[in-house]
């Protein structure tokens, strides 16, 4: 089993900056995929950004990229989704979530994610 925990929630103005962490616990949490997604009220999840655990590589969803940098920190098994520029429109509970174990690959997917967090609110005002 693997535990996630998000954090670094909160209400911003428009322009600002959060950083969310997500700490992972469990015997295998380590060298998985890990991602962040987000529901926006009144819409459904959708896929945020995700990074492997060996090299780094990322993807981003297209209305993030330039302004959210995902990073992770192996040794503490935390990820970060650094989020700059936050507009109203990414107001949303962001979800932290570990893919498969040993993966070499990821994917935008939920449904190929094997965990997933309680998530943390992040409130954009205008």
């Amino acid at each position: 089993q693997v535990q996630l925990v998000e954090s670094g929630g909160g209400l911003v103005q428009a322009g600002g900056s959060l950083r969310l962490s997500c700490a992972a616990s469990g015997r295998t949490s380590s060298r998985r995929p890990m991602g962040w997604f987000r529901q926006g009220p009144g819409k459904e999840r959708e896929f945020v950004a995700i990074i492997n655990w060996s090299s780094g590589s990322a993807d981003y969803a297209d209305s993030v990229k330039g302004r959210f940098t995902i990073s992770r920190d192996n040794a503490k098994n935390t990820v970060y989704l650094q989020m700059t520029s936050l507009k109203p429109e990414d107001t949303a509970v962001y979800y932290c979530a570990a893919g498969t174990y040993n993966s070499g690959s990821f994917s935008r997917n939920d449904y190929d994610m094997d965990y997933w967090g309680k998530g943390t609110l992040v409130t954009v005002s205008s």
